[in-house]
């Protein structure tokens, strides 16, 4: 890191008695003429200490600045510094670094350093908002002296990166492993009995199985209640599709709509690359823009990741006619198609209904949407002046439309999933392994 030594800076402490001299200085040129010498002398002394204790603060001797160099979006991240100072009797450190708005709000992060063992150390923590590559570019470094008046600042250039990567939080999670844990168990045991479309063979009838499964001509024969049972398919496609454009890229708490679609896609791919399905990721706005081929092994899920990575936010419309049209033409057979987008007007949202009606006749279709809590927020709010009345009633009819395109789509053949940001990803796996119990993918 590149170092250059500011001029030495007052502080709070300082400007403060300095503001009070000001209105003693005027008492005392109103009052004793004569005397006007003492209020400069005051501000010269002031002054002196000031100098005399930034002196006192001592010298830098070393600077160190650790970031990490990869995080996921909405995950609480620390950085550090190492301080060596040499001589004097320092106060108190304080450290602030410029840095892309990406990773904290306005470009900027400031935590203070404590004195340990000789040295100073501190940490400061970032919540970082979007995905991308964020730079740190700039350290300073301010120390003051054992009064408090004066103080040392230092500047210095900084070449760090910080990659900000999909949050998989959820991948991670005890529950999920939990449940991939008793799932790889059945995989490994046996063949996976019972869900399903694919015929496998007839069992007894048990008291707790499905009725509907009952093979009335083959219990007829044998004078005895039999089962069918069924084979879970295997090596399904699955493609998540995402909508980048301007909607997606709205936060909801503090986070783009993308990034909270993004962690619960990866989520689901996860569960279903251990199910033995592939998995591919599909990225547009006005235009197709990442597009991966098929995954077919868990131990690939960092490609996912990785594209997921890539998906850029746009502030523009989406083309889904363009868009979806492509996605059909690169599959061979038919697939499970998750779309995750919101719409914010009728029009856009019609011409959305028709392109994703076209992709229900060969495959089959999931489309999740985020639950806006503000709309929901303001249209039940209490009318208590005339604005708040036209706030509800404008929330309220958008809330009626979102709900007519839900609706829409349903009856086309669409599976909506419509939830807060924090429960989308267990609906969205709920509806995945509802699909491929039903055996309608295959």
């Amino acid at each position: 890191m590149s170092v250059r030594l500011a001029p030495i800076v007052p502080t709070a402490r300082a400007a403060m008695l300095l503001a009070l001299a000001a209105p003693v200085a005027l008492v005392i040129a109103a009052t004793r003429p004569d005397a006007w010498v003492i209020a400069p002398l005051a501000g010269i002394v002031v002054f002196a200490l000031l100098l005399i204790d930034a002196l006192m603060a001592g010298r830098l001797e070393d600077l160190r600045v650790t970031v990490p160099g990869d995080v996921e979006v909405g995950a609480e991240q620390s950085l550090g510094a190492w301080v060596r100072l040499g001589g004097g009797w320092p106060s108190a450190l304080q450290v602030a670094l410029e840095c892309d708005p990406r990773l904290a709000p306005g470009g900027r992060m400031t935590f203070g350093l404590a004195h340990e063992a000789g040295e100073w150390r501190g940490s400061g923590t970032f919540t970082p908002a979007r995905r991308g590559t964020g730079r740190v570019s700039r350290a300073w470094l301010r120390w003051t002296g054992p009064l408090g008046l004066g103080a040392r600042q230092l500047l210095g250039d900084l070449d760090e990166e910080i990659r900000v990567w999909p949050n998989i939080a959820a991948v991670r999670s005890p529950a999920l492993q939990a449940f991939l844990k008793d799932a790889q168990f059945g995989l490994i045991a046996r063949r996976m009995r019972g869900e399903g479309a694919q015929f496998e063979s007839l069992a007894e009838y048990q008291p707790g199985m499905d009725r509907r499964r009952i093979d009335w001509k083959a219990s007829a024969r044998h004078v005895h209640l039999y089962a069918k049972e069924y084979e879970t398919e295997r090596n399904n496609q699955i493609v998540l599709a995402f909508d980048c454009g301007q909607a997606m890229c709205e936060p909801i708490q503090g986070m783009p709509r993308l990034d909270r679609a993004v962690s619960a896609a990866l989520a689901t791919a996860y569960v279903a690359l251990k199910g033995g399905d592939r998995v591919a990721l599909f990225g547009f706005a006005s235009r197709p823009e990442v597009s991966t081929p098929f995954v077919t092994a868990s131990s690939a899920f960092h490609r996912l990741q990785r594209a997921a990575a890539s998906l850029e936010y746009r502030a523009e419309e989406p083309n889904f006619t363009f868009a979806l049209a492509t996605l059909a033409g690169r599959l061979q057979r038919r697939s499970l198609i998750v779309v995750f987008s919101d719409f914010t007007d009728p029009t856009s949202a019609e011409l959305m209904i028709e392109s994703i009606g076209r992709l229900v006749s060969r495959h089959v279709v999931i489309f999740v949407t985020m639950a806006d809590d503000e709309l929901e927020t303001l249209s039940a709010a209490p009318p208590d002046d005339l604005e708040a009345l036209s706030e509800a009633v404008s929330a309220d009819l958008l809330l009626r439309q979102r709900a007519l395109v839900t609706r829409r789509l349903q009856q086309i053949g669409v599976d909506v999933v419509e939830a807060p940001f924090d429960r989308i990803g267990t609906r969205l796996l709920d509806a995945y392994l509802e699909v491929k119990r039903s055996g309608a993918i295959g």
